[in-house]
Formats: C-alpha cells, structure tokens, sequence
C-alpha cells in the first residue's frame, strides 16, 4: 500500500492514481494525512477490504510529506560505517548519535531549498520510517510491526552551524527550512521483498555522489526502533531517519557543497525519488 499528502488531503495511491481517502470513506477517516497514524490498524484493515473508487491523475508538484506535522524526528548519525571512517568518527556502539530535525524544516519530495547565507549546505540522503502503532520498550523481532511504512528522506545539513562550538548544533544546522524532505509517498514495509536491504543513492546535477544499501546500516530499522523506544515511546505518525551512506561533501577533498541552481535528486529502490533545487 502507498499513501501520500495530496495538496494537503490524505490519499492511496492505486495503479498511479490518487484516490482522496476522506471521500472514499464517507468521511470515517479524515482528511489530514497526519491523522491517519493514530488509526492505523483500522485505516489498514479498511484500506484492504474496500473497493475503491477510480482514482485521479496528479503532479508531482501536487505532493507533500506523508508525514507533515510529526511530533517527533529521530534522526541518526553515523549509521553506515563507510560514513562514520568519511566523518573522522568511530563506529558507535550501543546507541549512535540521535539528534531531531525540527518540524517547520519538513517539506515534500519537490521543492525549492534557500541556502543559509554564508553557509556550507551538504546532502544526506537517507531511508526514513514512519510509525504505526505506538512503540514502547518494542523488542527488535516485533519492531517492523510498529511501522506504518518507508519513505526517502533528505538530511539537508548546513554545517557551519551544525559544527560551530563550544558543542555541536546538530540540530539547529539540520533544520533551516526545507532541510527535511520526506516523500514521495509512504510504502508499508509488506511492498518490498526485503524491506531490510533497498539501495539509496544521490545525485547532484546528473553526478552520482551517493550510493549504498540499507543492508549496511550498523542498526537496522528493527534495532533502531527497539534501542530508541526502550529510551522514549514512539508515537504514531513519528519519523525516524536512520542515517546516510558514505559520499556527503563534507567527507570529501576538496570539500564540496551546495550551491544555488544546483539540483538533488534522492532515490531509494521500491519508493521512489525526492527532487530539490536550491536558491540563494
């Protein structure tokens, strides 16, 4: 199943089309695509037993973040080991690093990104998983099972201001606006024939600086759903972004970093792509 934000109104989308789930339902589920977490086993067992009606062609344009207005982003550093050597970092154990990208930087799959002025901005491309059910102290065999479904996810980050001392701002530098891309839809983990190994790669203007696969996470989507909720719960409609491959601009020589007119295009196997231009 696939479900996506469609100028703001929750929708499946069937065979390419986009069928509005609140007139589907006669109104039993609303139209607020962040609504439907709370409901999820029900918006399930609807979602498979009814016939839907004939669904509408749309843009891509048309499309925003299947999770909107999370109250909370888990986002996680240093969860590739390639990415981990790249950034000068060890291989964490236990818990690796956890950091929020706050809600007012989250968008859709297309859109326009404005640089920080005077910043470094760097991509990360990343698998996102939203949740589902509410996960508490969830063992990490019953963890797919709290989620609602996988999305790609870009960890636009600014690192002058993620990296300015005395201590790091690993939020505030991830979370100017538009730096949590999130789309283009969501796909329950029951599309994929391993949703534990999907390849995720990048591209800056056609240039290929991202590629790898989710199979080389250090913690998995289960472990990092487990490790997290013995912590705090997670709520439905919660995003988690599990990290990125090598590849980012800070990790290269010469450095390199984003600059206005250039376009980064984010895809994962199964799901599909994120596209952002950037402004000054």
């Amino acid at each position: 199943m696939r479900i996506a934000n469609l100028s703001g109104r929750l929708a499946l989308i069937v065979d390419g089309q986009a069928v509005d789930v609140e007139q589907a339902s006669a109104g039993h589920f609303s139209a607020d695509p962040q609504a439907v977490y709370e409901r999820w086993e029900e918006f399930r067992a609807w979602a498979a037993t009814r016939r839907l009606p004939e669904g509408r062609a749309f843009q891509a344009a048309e499309l925003g973040s299947p999770a909107p207005a999370p109250r909370q982003t888990l986002a996680i550093g240093l969860n590739y080991r390639d990415h981990a050597s790249e950034s000068g970092f060890a291989v964490p154990e236990g818990l690796p690093p956890v950091f929020t990208k706050f809600v007012t930087s989250i968008s859709g799959p297309l859109s326009e990104v404005k640089l920080p002025e005077g910043g470094d901005t760097d991509w990360e491309v990343e698998l996102v998983a939203v949740i589902g059910p509410r996960a508490e102290a969830v063992p990490e065999e019953d963890a797919w099972g709290h989620v609602a479904g996988l999305a790609v996810g870009q960890d636009i980050s600014e690192r002058i201001t993620q990296l300015a001392g005395p201590a790091p701002q690993f939020s505030l530098g991830k979370s100017f606006p538009g730096f949590a891309p999130i789309g283009p839809w969501l796909v329950t983990p029951d599309e994929f024939d391993d949703p534990d190994d999907l390849e995720l790669s990048c591209a800056i203007n056609g240039e290929e600086v991202q590629k790898g696969r989710t199979r080389d996470l250090i913690f998995s989507v289960p472990a990092l759903i487990s490790k997290l909720s013995a912590v705090l719960p997670l709520l439905p409609g919660d995003v988690v972004f599990t990290g990125t491959p090598a590849g980012v601009g800070l990790g290269r020589d010469p450095q390199r970093f984003l600059y206005a007119g250039d376009e980064l295009v984010s895809t994962i196997e199964g799901i599909g792509e994120l596209r952002q231009t950037f402004t000054v």
